[in-house]
C-alpha cells in the first residue's frame, strides 16, 4: 500500500473521537497512561489496511488527522504501555480497542477469549492472541445531513408529564400491525399504529430501556440466550443495530424520535453510566480497559488489580476522573442535540455521585450536569442507589433532578396486597412524599412514582404470584428480588376460579388507579395496561422471547379503557399534579384547604385513626383548582365492605374498581354515602364546583 495515501498528519486534541471535516479525519484518544497509541484501518471486509501510530500527545489525548478519509471508513485502535495489573495498568497492543467516542460500529460486540487481556491460567500475565478477528470496528459517520423536517420537542413540564416504561423490542415484536421485518426495533416504534395507541392512552413521555450499544455476557450467550435488558453498555454515542430494521440504526433512531414527536410524545433514555461492559478483571479487554484502565475506572485503593463494584456488574467508572466526566458529558449532550431526545433516566445513579468519601449530592459530575446550558433543560431521573456502601440515596439528589421513588412502589403494594403500610404512610406518598423530596427547593414532581417496572412483576404477577417464578432464567431460581409484596389472591399463577379471577382485576386497577391519583410523576410499565404476565418471572432480564414481549392479541380492553380514563382525568383536574406541596391550608381566602384526610364518616382523620394498624381506610379531598371540581378519592383495603359518608355537596362517580365497566361521567349519586366493597377505590367529583 503507499505509504503517503496513509499519512497522519498531527490534528487536533479536540474533539475526541473520529470526526470528519469533508477533506479528511480527525481521531482523538484520551490516555493519560499510554506509551503510544495505533491507529489501525479497516476495509469493509474487515480486512487491515494501515496501522499508524497517532502522531501527537496533548494534555493526554494522543490525536492525528488522516487527510482523504471519510465516512464509512472502518477503524480501531491498539494502545501501548506497561501490562502491570498490580498497579492499575491493563495496557496490550495485542487487542484491539473500541474508540469510546465510536458513533457506529460494523457488527455486534461478541466479546471470547480472544478478546481478554489476560491469560486464562495466569491473570497477572498478558495474552498476546489478537483480538482484532473478534470485535467489530468502529465507523466514522458523517456530518449531521439528516433532515429533521421541522421537529419540534414536546417540552411536556414534567408536573404534567406520565412516562410509560418501555423495552424497544418487546413493546413490537408481536404487534400485528407492524410489518414483520420491522417488528422489535425503531422502525416498528415509528409505525403509526404503536403510537396510536400511546396517543389513546394519553401518556406524554416513552422511557426507553437501553438503546445504546451493549454486550450479551458470555455465560448467556454459552445458555443460548442474551441480554434482553440491555444494561451492558461498551458504545455510548452508538444506538444498538439489534434494534435496527436496516443497516443504518441512526437514521433509523432519528425517524423514531421525530414520528413520536410529531404525535406530542417525549424520549426519555435510560443511559448506563455507572459500569462498562468489560466486567471485572476477569472480562474482556475491549475498549477503556485497554485504553487506560486506571483512569476510566474507579480501583481498589490497596489493590488495583480489582475494580470497585458499586455497580453489581464488576466495574465502576470513576466520575471522579475528570475525562470520565467529559466523556459522559458529551455522550449525553450528543443524544440531545444530533438525536434530539427529551430526557434521561440514569441507572443506579448514585454510583454517578460517588466522591473519595461517599456518595455526595454535590460530586462533580451532578454538579456539571445541572450547570450545563443544553442538559439542564432536559428531564434528569435518578435510580437513586447502587450497591455499594452508602448506596440507598432516595430523596438525596438535589434540585433539578426526579426519582425513581421505590417507597411509593412498596408503600402502595403493601397496602393494597397485603394490608401492612398503615393509612399515614400511603397518605404521605400520596400526597408526593415531601418527607423524602422537599428540600433545596424541590417540588412534587421530583418523585417518580412507580408500582412497577421492568425489573420485579408486572401489574397481572403481581396479583397472581407470591412468589418468583424464575427457572427459566438458569439460575435456580436464586435470581431476582424475593420481596416482592404481592398477593396470588388465592391460587398461585393461572387460573379458572372467578372469584379469584374478579379480585385479581380489582387489585390491578386500584393499583393503577392509586399510581395515578398521587402527586408527582406517574410511571407505567409497558404492557400492565393490557394485562401482560411474564408467568411470574421478576428478573427476565435475559428472556428475549414471547415471556416479555407484549401479546397485542391478549390485550385486556377493559384495562386499557381504565387506562385511558385515569390518565384524561389527571390531564382535566390539575388538583392531581400540584406543583406546590399539599399542605392542607386553602390556596387563597375564599378557596377550601387544598388536602382534607377523611375517615369513613365523612370527617377529618383523627390522631388515632391515623394510627391505627387496623385502619386501612382512607379519603382524599382535594380542593378545587382553576375551573376544575373537587374531588374526592376513597380507598378501602380492607376485607369487607365500607360505606363512605360524602362531604357536603352532589357528587357524581368516575370511577369506582368494583365495577369492571366505567361509570357514565354525568352520573350523580343522590345519596349521601357511596358503598366501597372490599378492597376498592372510587373517584368522584363535586357537581356545581
Amino acid at each position: 500500500m503507499p505509504s503517503a495515501k496513509w499519512r497522519l498528519t498531527p490534528g487536533h486534541p479536540d474533539p475526541l473521537g473520529a470526526h470528519w471535516d469533508g477533506s479528511g479525519v480527525n481521531f482523538a484518544l484520551f490516555s493519560a497512561h499510554a506509551t503510544a497509541v495505533e491507529l489501525c484501518l479497516y476495509d469493509n471486509r474487515g480486512r487491515c489496511q494501515a496501522r499508524l501510530e497517532l502522531p501527537e500527545h496533548t494534555d493526554g489525548v494522543w490525536h492525528g488527522y488522516l487527510p482523504g478519509a471519510a465516512p464509512g471508513q472502518r477503524y480501531g485502535y491498539r494502545v501501548h504501555g506497561p501490562y502491570a495489573p498490580d498497579q492499575g495498568h491493563r495496557f496490550n497492543p495485542h487487542k484491539l480497542l473500541l474508540d469510546p467516542y465510536a458513533r457506529a460500529f460494523d457488527g455486534p460486540v461478541v466479546a471470547d477469549r480472544r478478546c481478554h487481556g489476560h491469560r486464562a491460567d495466569q491473570p497477572d500475565v498478558a495474552n498476546k492472541h489478537d483480538s482484532a478477528s473478534a470485535v467489530p470496528k468502529c465507523v466514522v459517520v458523517g456530518g449531521d445531513d439528516y433532515d429533521w423536517a421541522g421537529d419540534q420537542q414536546p417540552q411536556t413540564p414534567l408536573a404534567e408529564s406520565v412516562i410509560y416504561e418501555m423495552h424497544i423490542g418487546g413493546f413490537t415484536r408481536q404487534h400485528p400491525d407492524v410489518p414483520p421485518a420491522e417488528r422489535g426495533t425503531f422502525a416498528g416504534l415509528a409505525r403509526p399504529e404503536p403510537i396510536a395507541h400511546l396517543q389513546r392512552l394519553g401518556v406524554t413521555a416513552v422511557e426507553l430501556l437501553p438503546v445504546q450499544c451493549f454486550v450479551d455476557e458470555p455465560h448467556l450467550r454459552r445458555q443460548r440466550r442474551n441480554n434482553y435488558w440491555g444494561y451492558n453498555t461498551i458504545g455510548f454515542f452508538a444506538p444498538m443495530a439489534r434494534y435496527a430494521a436496516g443497516d443504518d440504526p441512526r437514521r433509523e433512531f432519528r425517524d423514531m424520535v421525530r414520528a413520536l414527536h410529531a404525535a406530542g410524545i417525549e424520549v426519555i433514555l435510560d443511559v448506563v453510566y455507572n459500569h462498562t461492559a468489560e466486567g471485572n478483571e476477569q472480562g474482556p479487554t475491549l475498549s477503556f480497559r485497554g485504553i487506560d484502565n486506571a483512569s476510566y475506572y474507579s480501583l481498589v485503593e490497596d489493590a488495583p488489580q480489582h475494580y470497585e463494584n458499586h455497580s453489581g456488574c464488576g466495574n465502576t467508572l470513576d466520575l471522579s476522573e475528570p475525562r470520565v466526566v467529559q466523556l459522559v458529558m458529551d455522550s449525553l449532550r450528543y443524544w440531545v442535540e444530533e438525536m434530539h431526545v427529551d430526557g434521561f433516566r440514569f441507572d443506579l445513579a448514585s454510583a454517578l455521585a460517588r466522591e473519595p468519601d461517599g456518595f455526595h449530592p454535590r460530586a462533580g459530575f451532578l454538579t456539571a450536569l445541572r450547570q450545563d446550558p443544553v442538559l439542564a433543560r432536559t428531564k434528569l431521573i435518578a435510580e437513586p442507589w447502587d450497591i455499594g456502601p452508602g448506596g440507598y440515596q432516595v430523596g438525596a439528589f438535589p434540585g433539578g433532578w426526579s426519582e425513581w421513588n421505590d417507597r411509593f412502589r412498596d408503600s402502595v403494594r403493601a397496602f393494597w396486597l397485603q394490608r401492612e403500610a398503615p393509612s399515614a404512610e400511603l397518605a404521605q406518598r400520596l400526597a408526593g412524599s415531601s418527607d423524602l423530596f422537599q428540600h433545596d427547593g424541590r417540588r412534587p414532581h421530583a418523585s417518580i412514582n412507580l408500582v412497577t417496572a421492568h425489573d420485579g412483576f408486572t401489574l397481572a404477577d403481581l396479583v397472581s404470584y407470591n412468589d418468583k417464578h424464575n427457572h427459566a432464567n438458569g439460575q435456580n431460581n436464586e435470581d431476582g428480588h424475593d420481596h416482592n409484596l404481592s398477593w396470588n389472591c388465592g391460587v398461585e399463577g393461572p387460573t379458572d376460579d372467578p372469584e379469584v379471577l374478579y379480585r385479581r382485576h380489582r387489585l390491578q386497577r386500584n393499583l393503577l388507579a392509586t399510581l395515578l391519583v398521587a402527586q408527582g410523576v406517574p410511571m407505567l410499565l409497558a404492557g400492565d395496561e393490557l394485562g401482560h404476565s411474564q408467568g411470574g418471572n421478576n428478573n427476565a432480564y435475559c428472556q428475549d422471547n414471547p415471556t416479555t414481549w407484549i401479546d397485542w392479541e391478549a390485550m385486556d380492553e377493559h384495562l386499557v379503557a381504565l387506562t385511558q380514563r385515569l390518565i384524561r382525568l389527571r390531564r382535566e383536574h390539575p388538583s392531581l399534579r400540584r406543583t406546590r406541596w399539599l399542605a392542607g391550608q386553602p390556596d387563597g381566602p375564599d378557596s377550601e384547604p387544598d388536602v382534607t384526610w377523611l375517615n369513613r364518616y365523612g370527617g377529618e382523620k383523627t390522631i388515632e385513626q391515623w394510627e391505627d394498624p387496623a385502619n386501612h381506610c382512607l379519603g382524599v379531598l382535594l380542593g378545587p383548582m382553576a375551573e376544575e371540581p373537587a374531588l374526592l378519592i376513597l380507598m378501602n383495603a380492607e376485607a369487607g365492605d365500607v360505606d363512605y359518608a360524602l362531604p357536603d355537596g352532589e357528587w357524581s362517580l368516575l370511577l369506582d374498581t368494583s365495577q369492571a365497566a366505567l361509570p357514565e361521567l354525568d352520573e350523580v349519586i343522590r345519596e349521601r354515602r357511596h358503598q366501597l366493597v372490599a378492597r376498592s377505590l372510587a373517584v368522584l367529583s363535586r357537581v356545581g364546583d
